[in-house]
This record gives C-alpha cells, structure tokens and sequence, in this order.
C-alpha cells in the first residue's frame, strides 16, 4: 500500500536562467530542503537546512541566488528567504511576526528586486511591495483599499490591473502608469469571467479567458481602456480554454492548451511545434509538460505524467534534440503492473452527455465486477486522467473504478456548469447514479 502513495524523493525541479545549474526540493532530516547541481557533474549542495517545516516553494532570482518561502509550525504565515546557490548569505527578507508573504512578480529582468505582498500593516488584506532580494529593504507600491484579491503587471513589471471582489462579483481595475489611479473597468457576476492572462508584447492590451457573450472560455485579447475584445484567439468547442503559451525572448505566441479527456494543446508557432513533435516522438504515451527553460530559451526541463506512474524529468537540448532523463520520480512503481484510465462516456436519464473515466483490474474480464465509484470533490472542479493513487491501489485490489465529471463539472462550459444549481444531490447525484447503471449495462458492474 505504502508503494502507491509514497511521495517523490526529488521535486519541483527548475532550471536556473544560464541553464548551467538545476535545483529541486530532496529531504533532508525528513523535511524537504532546496538542493542545487551543476549539470553534468555529480556534487550536490543543499542550501537550505529546514527541520521543522519543508520549504513550501522556491525559484531561481538571477543565477546566482534562490528565494523561497516557508511558515513556522504550520501557520500559514509564510515568510521570504533568500539564500545563494552556494548556501551562503542566507537571509529572511520578512521577518515579520503574523504576516504573510506572496509573490506578485519576481521581477525577472531585475535580479535585486521583486514585487510582494504582504498583510503587515492590516492582517486582512495584502499590499504590494518592492523588496530588495539581498538586503530586505522594501516600498510600498499600492496599498490595498481592502477589496482588491489580486494585482498584475506587464513585460516591464509595473503594477497595471488590480483585482477586486465583494463577495459574488468581480471588477477588474486599470491604469496606464504607476503614478495614474486605479480605475474599474470591467464588473461581472459569478456566471461570467474575464480572467486576464498577461499584457500583450507592447503592453497595451491583454490576452485574456473570457466566457463574456460565449458558453465556452475562450482566449481573447482585450482592449481595457476602451472595455472591448479585439480578438479571438482561440476556442474549443467543447471545453474552456484558458492557458495561453507565449515566448518571452521571441515575443510572441507558441500556442494554447486545455483539457478534453486529457491534456492537449493547439501550436501556433512552427518552432514550437518542431519540439513538441520531437518530444512526443522520444515520449511516446506520455503527456509532456515543459516545467522550466533557461533564459535564452534554447535548454528545456520536460516533465512527463501518464495514468501509470508520476513520471519523469528529462532535459532537452533545443538545438541538439538530445533528450537527457534525469530522474524517475517514481522509481518504485511498475508500470507493467498499473492499469489503464480509460475516458468514457453516457447519457443521464435526461439525455445529458456525462464524461468520466473508467479504469479495470489488469488480467480480469471485465465482467461482472466489483466497483468502487469515485466521484471528485468541489463540487466545482473535475477529473482529469493521470496518475492517482487511490485509484491505482483500488483496481490493484481487484476493484474497477468509476470517476464521472457529473454537471457542475468545471471545464465544459457555462451551460454545464449551470446545470447544477440548486441540483446538489438532485439531477447531479442522478447523474452518478446513471454511470453505475451504465456499468450495469454494459455487463462491467
């Protein structure tokens, strides 16, 4: 048992901007702690010493440095460090009894600095920060009225949008510079969204998911000043859309991806498409996630998923096309011996097509099986295929699986989603039930 849920030994790993040294999270005295290597050679240097807490996350500022956040004894009051990549000069840039730490932007372009917010001056809402990552001296950039949730900047690092809520509706806010006043823009309701990305390359407008006057989320740009859409980028239709892929060195749009029964993406950009083609031919059953790359764009840190095990990192060479595995994150699990999550599909007894998953014993008849189902939480969320490992310890134990994204199910639309209102333990609990009569049917169950 403990086999299927046993963590990975080594995470979260990123490439610092040269692309001359990775870093990721290993234990050490049973807490997670930031390790740092040089590619292509054996020596590892933890440069953190956590015992009582794991880092809670981390990333590169310039090459030389790392930050990262972490809280004392579960307080939720995370609190920011920076140490260099040696593990020397270690220093808490807030260190601030009962105040929260967030990052806004790290500033990329600006290895001194970067944007925070933090609840220092009221423990209710967060203002935003310039700190200095080596000394801890820090600005105030925007103090927060109290409603503002969130904040945004563009390709230069000011501060441009601010997100505002009051419960069940939503605003964005806008200014054209620093020095102008936030001003709303935009007001929708809890049915609507516009969710903006990021700034477009001349940071006038903004790429943006949008449902505004469509069932599906799609990618738009969008003119704040004005309060319009441009563009449609792109639209799926069947499911919402809203991660859009861009370049930061070439400026410019590589693509989308979004979720049907797994992870897909649609490529804009012909260099783009040249790698992922590659990478799909060297991973062939393996969804592939470029988790990192160095600042010039050309050293790649690739991670694969599947519904059989967590995995791998492997590092990719843009030029070259070599294609170098560095770890298993899973090392102890057997493919050979997890079984397959399949997509499926069936009508509700009110003719409403209900997607779901289903995953069998490996070696059995389908026949007449036991069957556990598996519906997800939220109820304002769904399934999506890869690995789980309560889902793989359960057919491992001879029981078939069924998960079903029932209405309400995020990612399918507004209709969909709608559907569900006031239909908790209704129509939705009808919709679970129909799977497992469909099992029936089909002679599985």
């Amino acid at each position: 048992m403990k086999d299927f849920f046993k963590n990975p030994e080594k995470r979260s790993f990123q490439l610092s901007p040269n692309g001359e040294y990775l870093a990721y999270l290993a234990p050490y005295k049973s807490r997670m702690n930031i390790h740092v290597q040089k590619i292509g050679e054996d020596d590892v240097v933890r440069v953190t010493d956590a015992t009582a807490r794991d880092i809670a996350g981390y990333f590169w500022k310039g090459n030389n440095r790392l930050i990262y956040i972490q809280d004392t004894n579960g307080d939720e009051n995370f609190r920011l460090y920076g140490v260099d990549k040696t593990g020397e000069n270690q220093k808490d840039l807030t260190p601030f009894d009962k105040v929260r730490v967030g990052i806004v932007d790290d500033l990329e372009e600006n290895e001194d600095e970067m944007l925070i917010s933090m609840n220092k001056r009221d423990p209710r809402i967060f203002d935003v920060f310039r700190i200095n990552v080596k000394t801890g001296e820090m600005e105030l950039v925007a103090e927060n009225p109290g409603n503002v949730t969130s904040w945004q900047t563009d390709h230069d690092g000011k501060l441009r949008i601010a997100i505002t809520t009051d419960g069940v509706n939503t605003s964005i806010l806008y200014r054209e510079k620093e020095t102008d006043e936030f001003k709303p823009v935009l007001t929708t309701n809890f049915k609507e969204t516009l969710t903006p990305l990021f700034f477009t390359f001349d940071n006038k407008n903004i790429y943006a998911s949008s449902n505004l006057g469509r069932d599906k989320s799609a990618i738009v740009k969008y003119d704040l000043v004005n309060n319009k859409e441009l563009e449609v980028i792109y639209e799926h239709p069947e499911v919402d859309v809203s991660r859009l892929l861009y370049s930061k060195k070439r400026k410019l749009l590589e693509g989308v991806a979004f979720t049907t029964w797994k992870t897909e993406y649609e490529l804009f950009d012909e260099k783009t498409k040249e790698i992922f083609d590659d990478l799909e031919s060297k991973l062939d059953g393996y969804e592939i996630v470029i988790t990192s790359e160095n600042k010039n764009e050309d050293k790649l840190l690739v991670r694969t998923y599947s519904d059989k095990s967590l995995g791998a990192y492997y590092m990719y060479d843009v030029n070259s096309k070599k294609l170098t595995k560095l770890v298993e994150v899973s090392p102890w699990l057997n493919e050979e011996f997890m079984a397959e999550m399949k997509p499926i599909t069936y009508k509700s007894r009110d003719g409403l097509t209900i997607n779901g998953y289903l995953t069998l014993p490996v070696g059995v008849e389908p026949k007449n099986l036991p069957v556990v189902v598996h519906p997800h939480g939220g109820p304002w969320a769904r399934d999506s295929w890869g690995f789980s490992p309560t889902v793989q310890f359960l057919v491992n134990r001879g029981y078939a699986v069924l998960q079903m994204n029932f209405r309400g199910s995020t990612g399918y639309g507004r209709e969909f989603w709608e559907k569900s209102f006031k239909q908790w333990g209704q129509t939705m609990q009808d919709d679970i039930t129909d799977g497992v009569n469909w099992l029936i049917k089909e002679g599985i169950a």
